[in-house]
């Protein structure tokens, strides 16, 4: 994916770098974002019979343990793209031996084949995707005629404080521009999706000092941006930038640092193949048994 000037505005080599790095563990914000996704699926009247949590370790598995309770004859592929975490979800992802329920539940590790599934469920994982057209891409194709994507990612107003003390100082930019959710909209039908729902919520963390709102943001990621600064920072710039949030964050009324997440969630259907009609038009084998079943289905 070539480096571009509209968003997401990343390096892909520093997105695939960070698979190196990332702690195999979900940050406590990616379990907030997922829970309140979860409440999003009153609305959704589907039933999955199968069912794949993408990236299930950074993703939430809070969030994956109360889906398998709310779909428990369903079957469940939990999806690891980064293969570091592979046999970390295997093992945080199945329930003890001695727990009788291990032994009725239909776990699959691994991708899900294509058009298998009829729900893919994927928490805060797409901004941080190397060419996120392609992961969309993915997913579509793994979901079933009539399936649905569940998905939440952050938005280009995510960590506005840094991004505005960073311009302020004159330094290279805070973080890579993330996409708004009216163009993800427009991706999702590029796609192939139908029927894309999107909406946001803005979430704001509190923080003590500098140095725990710091580290909170190595949990969450890294800055992908193409003009970030080159090389490693110095201690002496460190403190610095300690300093500097010390002085130019917002606080609330307890005096705490304020940091704001832009929170972008999104919904939207697989439907029936459509056939572009030519003078000689070809249809793969997987699209005419979908739209056979769409039609069998209308008839009755």
């Amino acid at each position: 994916m070539p480096i571009t000037d509209s968003p997401p505005t990343l390096d892909p080599l520093a997105a695939q770098h960070w698979l190196l790095v990332a702690p195999a563990a979900s940050p406590w914000l990616h379990e907030e974002v997922a829970s309140r996704m979860l409440d999003r699926l009153q609305w959704v009247k589907l039933q999955p019979q199968t069912w794949a949590h993408w990236g299930a370790l950074r993703g939430g598995l809070k969030a994956h343990a109360l889906l398998l309770e709310k779909y428990p004859k369903a079957l469940t592929f939990v999806a690891e793209t980064n293969p570091r975490f592979v046999s970390i979800a295997m093992t945080k992802t199945r329930l003890p031996w001695w727990n009788l329920k291990r032994w009725q539940q239909k776990i699959k590790h691994g991708l899900p084949p294509p058009a298998s599934v009829d729900m893919l469920w994927a928490n805060m994982a797409l901004h941080e995707a190397a060419d996120p057209q392609a992961l969309l891409a993915q997913w579509h194709q793994a979901l079933a005629t009539n399936g649905f994507l569940m998905f939440s990612c952050l938005g280009p107003d995510s960590v506005i404080e840094l991004r505005e003390l960073y311009a302020a100082l004159g330094w290279p930019p805070a973080g890579h521009d993330l996409t708004d959710m009216h163009d993800w909209g427009d991706m999702l039908v590029q796609t192939g999706f139908a029927e894309p729902v999107m909406d946001m919520e803005r979430i704001t963390l509190t923080f003590e000092t500098p140095a725990r709102l710091l580290a909170e943001l190595v949990e969450l990621g890294r800055n992908f941006h193409p003009a970030r600064f080159a090389g490693l920072r110095t201690r002496r710039w460190k403190l610095r930038l300690e300093q500097a949030i010390n002085e130019r964050v917002p606080r609330d009324a307890q005096g705490r640092l304020c940091l704001s997440f832009e929170i972008i969630y999104g919904h939207a259907l697989k439907p029936l193949p459509r056939v572009k009609l030519s003078a000689l038009s070809s249809v793969s084998m997987q699209d005419m048994r979908s739209m056979l079943k769409g039609s069998s289905a209308a008839l009755k």
